[in-house]
């Protein structure tokens, strides 16, 4: 059921678009909202999202204003001259934005539009290929959420480019940090749901580790993670300044990901803050393929691990896909991707 909530006044509205969902789904839709924006000069483009999204979306240059959205509720805005779904296939949030009484409406799955599931066209033998297994039937891959986006806008003529991923660091938030000008080794732990968070104790052997190798480490993760992170930090012999989770807001956690030399990461929001400033990044999947979610394919800064196996991203236990990453895989790609040049395609580990 669609949730209607008070309309406000947005002046000069033209395009609306619904994105009302966290920071990975923000940053995966940047470039269709930068050729909503190249598109579309001199129109007002609104994005509808949660409120605390706001900095980065400002920060992307590729909005002009936020309306605090929660998902699938109606946004707060009447009579865009455009609204675009760029939430998901409907037919909620469709609805959602057909009770804001737009002139026009870009979605998936109307009569005569595109469709969400396209055939992606491509095989998994790029992915199960670095297994040297040999004798299976090629699988399909899922399109990468960059470019469901962009194909969406493709079939309504606006041209948009998938590698357009960059944000710019924000200003006036790095106070004098000796441990974060160090460029720490930066630790997530945290993830959306339990089938992607790998397990504490394995998260604070990586830390120790790193920390043996005289590199700084710090763990991040928001304010509901702190527990966790405090955990993490505790089994890695860190001292307690070295825990961020809670501590830091959205344009902090942008300014650290841009100073930090490695983040170490679940499948995450986090991680797409490490493609957006070029971070080097070991991200590990659990449930969903990072052909759908991971780093864009060629950069080379980026390594996703995966057990190369679907699994159900709403169980309450980790994926046993995610489980089958050892600590030693993580420092392995750890010590790689510090290694200037070394480009590894995503991993396959088989030990426990």
């Amino acid at each position: 059921m669609v949730r209607v909530v008070r309309v406000a006044r947005v002046a000069r509205m033209s395009v609306l678009a619904l994105r009302a969902l966290g920071l990975g789904d923000l940053l995966t839709a940047l470039p269709a909202l930068r050729g909503l924006r190249a598109a579309l000069p001199g129109r007002r483009i609104v994005l509808a999202a949660p409120r605390w999204l706001e900095p980065v979306a400002l920060l992307s240059g590729a909005v002009d204003a936020v309306v605090d959205t929660a998902p699938l509720a109606v946004p707060a805005v009447r009579s865009a001259e455009l609204a675009v779904n760029l939430h998901g296939r409907g037919p909620q949030s469709t609805a959602a934005l057909r009770a804001t009484a737009p002139r026009r409406l870009w979605a998936f799955d109307l009569p005569g539009g595109p469709r969400y599931d396209a055939d992606a066209g491509a095989a998994r033998d790029e992915v199960e290929g670095a297994t040297g297994r040999a004798g299976r039937e090629p699988a399909r891959v899922p399109e990468h959420e960059v470019r469901r986006w962009c194909r969406l806008l493709a079939a309504h003529g606006v041209r948009c480019d998938p590698d357009d991923l960059a944000l710019p660091r924000p200003n006036g938030v790095a106070a004098a940090d000796p441990l974060l000008s160090a460029g720490p080794v930066v630790v997530h732990p945290g993830g959306a749901s339990p089938a992607r968070r790998w397990p504490a104790e394995r998260w604070g052997a990586v830390v120790a580790a790193l920390a043996r190798c005289g590199r700084p480490v710090v763990v991040t993760g928001t304010a509901a993670e702190a527990d966790l992170a405090r955990r993490v930090a505790r089994l890695g012999g860190l001292a307690p300044e070295a825990v961020r989770a809670g501590r830091t807001d959205l344009p902090g956690l942008c300014d650290l990901v841009a100073q930090a030399a490695l983040l170490l990461a679940a499948d995450t929001g986090i991680g797409h803050l490490a493609t957006a400033y070029g971070t080097p990044s070991v991200l590990l999947f659990g449930p969903v393929s990072p052909a759908e979610w991971g780093p864009p394919p060629g950069r080379r800064a980026h390594r996703a691990l995966w057990a190369g196996r679907d699994g159900d991203p709403s169980s309450t236990r980790p994926d046993p896909g995610l489980l089958s990453i050892t600590v030693g895989d993580v420092l392995s790609a750890a010590v790689d991707r510090a290694r200037p040049g070394g480009a590894v395609p995503p991993t396959h580990p088989t030990s426990a």
